[in-house]
């Protein structure tokens, strides 16, 4: 097992805290149906994507923070 590299002046409590808080312990789950599958597995052939959950994650991810951004709220 690799060991992990110990940052200088960085409070070893600090970073468990914030390894915490990054930890992903909610479900959702998506159903697709047999094209959307299809057009997903061709992305990922064709592009050479292993990691499916992390490709949804930052395609939803990203969807939801421009719409937010775009649509944040106004005084006037």
């Amino acid at each position: 097992m690799a060991r992990r590299k110990k940052i200088p002046g960085v409070d070893p409590a600090y970073l468990e805290k914030q390894r915490e808080l990054l930890l992903r312990k909610n479900r959702y789950v998506l159903y697709f149906n047999d094209s959307e599958l299809a057009a997903i597995d061709e992305y990922c052939s064709r592009f050479k994507v292993h990691a499916k959950s992390a490709l949804f994650r930052e395609a939803i991810m990203s969807k939801i923070l421009s719409e937010l951004e775009e649509n944040h709220p106004t005084l006037f």
